[in-house]
């Protein structure tokens, strides 16, 4: 396993810009990699003031908010927040001789409010600190959403966990976590947010590497669900983390560096690391398969590295003492198709002018990103009762004396034909193509075929930056995809198909469609025209919104932790 040794009481965590990743994971001796430090994270039982090490974090809720907050506000806005409150448990350990309300004294001296990230340290005697780290307000636990909120904040604690170990430089370090904290959700966070993207740095743009050796999650010794976490949560989320930092990884890579033979190999490395089934096609056999959709989109390219790659991976669960050592037991069959557009320059409909982000679509590849990252995460992890296959139809879209022109009629491998309206409606041709091949697998037919791309600007203006648009011809499918939204906090919103109303704007007068509809309705007809390439329960996931954050410049990793709770969700509906 790439994330380090696993003992009988660690798990050891490669930082840096992506733990588990490969050094030469992108096939290419132009895309140097950091070399991470080691940092050990470990539940323990061993009480806060019994623990030795340099830093000790201590969990604080701000105040409760008053009941007549609002008329506050309208009378004294510049007031200050109130003081955190210490918990019983943090009052306890403040009143043992070994702290002799140090704790209490620093939220006042630092006027500590315990807002969500803040925090604050002293130092005791022998060269040790204590601090405290600020988890926002405490959610009632009447909450019909109160386990989605306690992992969202334990998953925060863990990131404010990461900026602290920056911030503080220790060796060693330690948090008392909260009762019903769960130690895998506050590895997750923490794993998170260690990432840093250092291969394209040089001198002191290189981020200074952690000094940080090992975590410890010092768990209650009483806690409300009466169970300890164990060391295979941690590695869990560990394993999870290392898929999104691959997609991030994918997602930040320059398009001359990431391309679709660099993204084969990428395929290719996770196959041989995690035992997947691998086939990458190339394009001789992609026109074999008469894929002339997905083709007249690469068409344009510089041949060699920047031909077409389709890329098929498929997971298989290992055989388990269950079944007498026989074949894996598969209850369902599931194809994520992810769009790999490593570059799309929009083709003769070139992206021009303010606000066409043409400099930023190296991120039109974000879907096939996921995908792999899940790859990855589903490899390390070994969900039971689920066959997955992971495809990615990799191009990229560029002008050439080659390359498709507006008028363009295609023919897609199911045989229909396509009026290319527009050159940068390029995603749904390729991801028609690729949703055929996933009804034509052999085998039983596919119980669920999800597809996620960057597809549409119409997403992004109905939905903004912070959830992704779900379309779906099958309620169950949908309704699996919105648990695990709330599962893993990667937020979805149901979108109409409304088929009767929009289907016909997506009709060609010369050919059986077209590329894009009107402008209005756009992401609709966009899913409405992919939902033509299949047969099976089906869903589309257009994450043209959160796949990039704009404020820290890079990519977000959705869509990984998403994905990987759907795969096993399926595979446990029909294990239970």
């Amino acid at each position: 396993m790439k994330l380090g040794r696993l003992t009988a009481r660690s798990i050891i965590l490669r930082g840096g810009s992506g733990p588990s990743i490969p050094r030469r994971s992108l096939a290419t001796a132009a895309m140097p990699t950091s070399e991470p430090a080691q940092i050990e994270v470990k539940p323990s039982s061993v009480g806060a003031l019994e623990w030795t090490g340099d830093l000790l974090v201590l969990p604080l809720h701000s105040a409760p908010k008053p009941d007549n907050e609002e008329g506050e506000e309208a009378s004294s806005s510049s007031k200050p927040p109130p003081l955190a409150v210490l918990s019983s448990a943090a009052s306890g350990l403040d009143a043992d001789p070994l702290l002799s309300g140090v704790v209490a004294e620093l939220v006042s001296a630092a006027e500590f409010s315990g807002k969500a990230g803040e925090h604050a340290s002293v130092r005791l005697q022998k060269g040790r600190k204590i601090a405290v780290v600020g988890l926002g307000p405490k959610e009632s636990s009447s909450s019909s959403d109160a386990a989605a909120a306690a992992g969202a904040n334990a998953k925060g604690l863990g990131a404010a966990l990461a900026k602290l170990a920056h911030a503080e430089k220790p060796v060693s370090m330690a948090v008392a976590l909260p009762d019903g904290f769960k130690v895998g959700d506050v590895a997750e966070g923490f794993a998170g947010g260690l990432y840093v993207d250092n291969r394209f740095r040089t001198g002191d743009n290189v981020a200074t590497p952690l000094k940080l050796k090992s975590l410890d999650l010092l768990q209650p010794s009483s806690s409300s669900s009466g169970e300890s976490g164990t060391v295979e949560e941690v590695e869990a989320a560990l394993n999870l983390v290392a898929g999104v930092n691959l997609c991030k990884d994918l997602v930040n890579a320059p398009a001359n560096v990431l391309t679709p033979e660099s993204l084969a190999e990428v395929g290719r490395s996770l196959a041989s690391e995690h035992g997947l089934a691998c086939e990458i096609l190339e394009k001789a056999e992609i026109e074999a398969l008469g894929m002339g959709a997905y083709l007249g989109v690469s068409q344009g390219s510089k041949p060699g590295e920047c031909d077409p790659r389709f890329i098929h991976l498929t997971y298989t669960p290992k055989p388990t003492p269950n079944n007498g050592g026989g074949g894996a037991q598969v209850h369902k069959r599931v194809a994520l198709v992810g769009k790999g557009l490593t570059f799309d320059s929009g083709g003769y409909n070139l992206k021009a002018g303010a606000g066409s982000m043409i400099e930023m679509m190296k991120f039109d590849m974000g879907g096939s990103a996921a995908v792999l990252g899940a790859a990855k995460a589903v490899g390390l992890l070994q969900p039971r009762g689920v066959e997955v296959h992971f495809i990615v139809a990799a191009c990229e879209n560029m002008i050439s004396d080659r390359a498709m022109r507006p008028g363009d009629v295609l023919t897609a491998s199911n045989g229909k034909t396509i009026e290319v309206i527009n050159t940068d409606a390029e995603g749904r041709l390729t991801l028609a193509d690729a949703l055929v091949f996933a009804d034509n697998l052999p085998g039983p037919k596919m119980d669920a075929v999800v597809d996620i791309a960057t597809l549409t600007g119409a997403c992004i203006i109905s939905l903004g930056d912070k959830y992704a648009g779900v379309w779906s011809s099958d309620e169950g499918v949908a309704a699996a995809l919105e648990k695990s939204s709330k599962a893993t906090g990667e937020k979805v919103w149901r979108m109409p198909l409304a088929s009767a109303e929009y289907k016909e704007l997506t009709k060609s007068k010369i050919a059986d469609l077209t590329n894009v509809g009107p402008r209005g309705g756009g992401a609709i007809t966009a899913a409405l025209f992919l939902q033509e390439f299949t047969k099976a329960p089906w869903a589309h996931i257009d994450i043209a919104g959160p796949v990039w954050d704009g404020a820290k410049g890079g990519a977000t990793g959705y869509g990984v932790k998403l994905l990987v709770d759907f795969v096993a969700g399926m595979g446990k509906e029909e294990s239970a």
